[in-house]
């Protein structure tokens, strides 16, 4: 497995895999991988010839005030765990490396942005959208993946993606979950015991919100406010951001429930902001 820090590194070796007829699978991440990520790897490879993984906690994707300086970092373990899932190439550039000084551009999907997560992370989507433009143009995969727990941030990359005409297809992967249906996530690092345990309602709760949609396709509002009920009861100290009821491609409220939804829901523990999601479709049970 190589490694690089250089943008001109990076583009040498995908130049080489390409002329040996390989194709390129990419996975951009924040670092601190875990069961999801490699999950995301392992689609990769199954797919794909090389594998590019980029490493890089993204500034502009965080606001003032939240985890940027304490975000889990163990960048020897991510590599061990890159090369033991035969990870080709790691790209861990610099701050310095990506943002040059006095940058003006910044990449922005409109509307899809501002739903959900939008709402309460302002600048969030747009730091997410210029880093992964640019690493699609340093990189230059064929095939990039996503996980389905930011479901959102996967719409808006698909969006920006065709939008600005990159020659890459993108490709999202299932939730993949801890055995008590809490959602991997580098922040669950954060959860104390007690919250730990409380975090597991989440799914729970969505559980239920699937249930009574499958079973009578009800008001939105009603769902709603299970959900929230719900979350009351068995996650008391999480603080509700918003649970939402969704088209599932324009990522806007929707009042009826009897085609294909995406519940979200948004909780922060303690400074543990966590996010969790479902598809239902009524028709299909």
């Amino acid at each position: 497995m190589k490694t690089a820090e250089t943008i001109e590194d990076v583009r040498a070796s995908v130049a080489e895999a390409k002329a040996s007829g390989k194709s390129v699978g990419f996975v951009p991440t924040l670092g601190g991988l875990h069961g999801g990520h490699f999950s995301l790897i392992d689609a990769a490879r199954q797919v794909c010839d090389y594998i590019v993984v980029s490493i890089f906690l993204n500034p502009t994707q965080f606001a003032p005030g939240e985890d940027l300086d304490r975000y889990p970092r163990n960048t020897e373990g991510d590599l061990a765990a890159c090369s033991d899932r035969g990870v080709d190439l790691v790209f861990i550039p610099s701050v310095e490396t990506m943002y040059v000084d006095g940058a003006l551009t910044e990449v922005t999907v409109k509307y899809l942005s501002d739903a959900l997560c939008g709402r309460s992370r302002p600048g969030h989507f747009p730091g997410v959208c210029t880093v992964v433009a640019k690493l699609f143009n340093i990189v230059t995969p064929d095939k990039a993946f996503f996980g389905d727990k930011d479901y959102q941030q996967a719409v808006v990359v698909k969006r920006m993606a065709a939008d600005l005409n990159f020659p890459v297809e993108i490709v999202t992967c299932p939730i993949i979950r801890e055995d008590d249906g809490l959602a991997m996530s580098t922040r669950n690092r954060y959860l104390c015991q007690d919250h730990r345990r409380q975090a597991a309602a989440l799914h729970g709760a969505l559980e239920l919100a699937g249930e009574m949609i499958r079973r009578s396709h009800p008001p939105a509002a009603e769902v709603i406010e299970a959900v929230r009920r719900r979350l009351a009861d068995a996650a008391p100290d999480g603080k509700i951001d918003y649970v939402q009821v969704v088209d599932t491609q324009s990522l806007r409220d929707v009042e009826g429930t009897s085609g294909p939804v995406l519940v979200a829901l948004a909780v922060a523990f303690a400074g543990a902001r966590l996010i969790d999601n479902t598809v239902v479709d009524s028709a299909t049970g």
